[in-house]
């Protein structure tokens, strides 16, 4: 999923502090469980059948730590996913009707390496539980100025096995004529982006997690002590105490609070406002199908959803 949120439309502004892609590729050099390694590839039928399945609890059914379940339960491990609200929540960084997916991120190969095996995994996913979650609708960006970013894009992308490619104003007024392209300079097009039902996403995630043999639950926690790097257990709201091989703490923004020692404030939410427009009655010009999610890349960015 896109850190870009909107649903029909947002704007997003950089704020002081650990930003989230800083914080991503530290997690992919250290994995974010406290507790004894998991080992990262799946146990053959067999094998998981033969030996114990250990226990791991995932705190946090968002986007990271529904997924980060699933697959555990996956590759063999006995999974407990906890939320305080449940998944896909109104207080969520995950919650929200729609986000943007999308495979252009300049130089940053990491990110475009992700998304790829991200589209992947949503077909099937989409397959497996006849759920439609990822709607590639294309993403018109729109450069207000230079088009670095997308030329410098453009290379990565390709490499990766996704297309984007310049448009003329031209064409562009051609393909989109409810558009009003005053001010733009430069037009890329990239086909496989898109949106996701980012709500019934973490929910449904969650759902296939229960019907593979994981469990679900709704309770506040908090880390339990450290004894020689390995946590001992996390306690629950209700005093109850739940022990397991390993903890994932996928948390977001409530990271700071429940490690205030470790991280405290180097997490700085930034709000992103979004607003929705109701076209006229009979007008389909701004539904799906006939429009693309968009990305006004100018001194602010803003970013939408069709209808």
């Amino acid at each position: 999923m896109d850190d870009n949120q909107g649903a029909l439309a947002g704007s997003k502004t950089d704020k002081p502090g650990l930003s989230r892609r800083t914080l991503l590729h530290a997690a992919t050099l250290h994995a974010a469980a406290l507790g004894t390694g998991l080992t990262a590839a799946p146990l053959a039928a067999s094998e998981s059948t033969a030996r114990r399945r250990r226990p791991v609890v995932v705190i946090g059914a968002g986007a990271f730590g529904g997924w980060t379940a699933l697959w555990l339960q996956r590759q063999g491990a006995d999974v407990t996913l906890i939320d305080t609200w449940g998944p896909g929540h109104s207080r969520a960084s995950s919650g929200g009707e729609s986000r943007v997916i999308r495979g252009m991120y300049g130089v940053d190969r990491v990110y475009t390496e992700w998304v790829v095996r991200a589209f992947e995994i949503w077909r099937d996913s989409a397959r497996r539980w006849d759920a439609d979650l990822y709607h590639p609708t294309g993403a018109l960006w729109m450069f207000r100025g230079d088009d670095g970013y997308a030329r410098a894009s453009a290379p990565v992308l390709a490499d990766a096995g996704l297309i984007a490619e310049p448009l003329t104003r031209k064409t562009a007024r051609q393909r989109y004529p409810h558009i009003d392209f005053t001010g733009i300079e430069h037009l890329w097009y990239e086909a496989e982006a898109g949106y996701l039902t980012a709500r019934r996403a973490c929910r449904r995630v969650a759902q296939a997690l229960v019907e593979e043999g994981g469990e679900l639950r709704s309770a506040h926690v908090r880390p339990g002590p450290l004894d020689n790097g390995q946590m001992e257990y996390i306690e629950l709201d209700n005093g109850e105490r739940i022990h397991a091989d390993a903890y994932v703490f996928a948390c977001g923004p409530w990271l700071g609070d429940l490690f205030p020692d470790v991280i405290g404030d180097k997490i700085n939410p930034s709000r992103q406002d979004v607003f929705y427009f109701g076209p006229p009655a009979g007008n389909h010009a701004f539904a799906e199908g006939r429009f693309p999610v968009w990305i006004d890349f100018g001194e602010r960015i803003f970013y939408g959803v069709p209808g």
